[in-house]
């Protein structure tokens, strides 16, 4: 399996998420060059492919003759998640990216973000840590990892709510302080 980062797995993930696979709105805040960095390691390891972007869709760059590209994920992506893709044969080689489907007016719309991390990463580790029935207090985790109280605080709020979109709780336990727990 090809190793990804944290920000290349949530940029992918929500890719793969959306119907017809599109990259773009990419929901990960990235200062900088960061963003086309990301992209740019996706499209070598052939996980995203730049495709003729129509009128409604948000131009990666332009090509050669000035014509406005979009990114797609490819199958590669759907495969190096797990996700096994929903196209039949015959979709897959009639066109050259899924169809999108278009939502009505006023129709709510809800942004689930993926859960998915490199299985020998920190952060899955922090996750395994907050999924025990006990949960983990922040001195249990800086004792595990070797951070900071405030490094735990940013890790849980950052990349554990608002990347990930998991639903950490939190509450004072008698004898062990502040412990914080994965709800699901």
């Amino acid at each position: 399996m090809t190793k990804l980062t944290d920000t290349q797995l949530i940029v992918l993930g929500k890719a793969c998420e959306r119907t017809d696979g599109a990259v773009y709105p990419v929901t990960t805040k990235l200062n900088g060059g960061a963003l086309a960095k990301v992209l740019n390691s996706l499209i070598a390891k052939d996980l995203i492919k730049e495709v003729r972007a129509k009128r409604d869709e948000t131009v990666w760059r332009r090509d050669d003759e000035d014509r406005p590209l979009t990114l797609y994920a490819t199958p590669a992506a759907y495969q190096a998640l797990g996700i096994e893709q929903e196209t039949s044969g015959q979709e897959a080689e009639a066109s050259e990216k899924p169809k999108r489907t278009r939502v009505a007016k006023g129709a709510k719309v809800t942004k689930e973000k993926p859960t998915c991390t490199r299985a020998d990463s920190k952060q899955a580790q922090l996750i395994e840590m907050l999924k025990a029935p006990k949960g983990a207090t922040i001195d249990e985790i800086v004792a595990a990892f070797g951070w900071q109280p405030h490094t735990v605080r940013g890790a849980i709020a950052g990349a554990l709510k608002k990347k990930l979109g998991l639903e950490v709780t939190s509450e004072k336990v008698e004898g062990r302080g502040r412990v914080y727990r994965i709800v699901g």
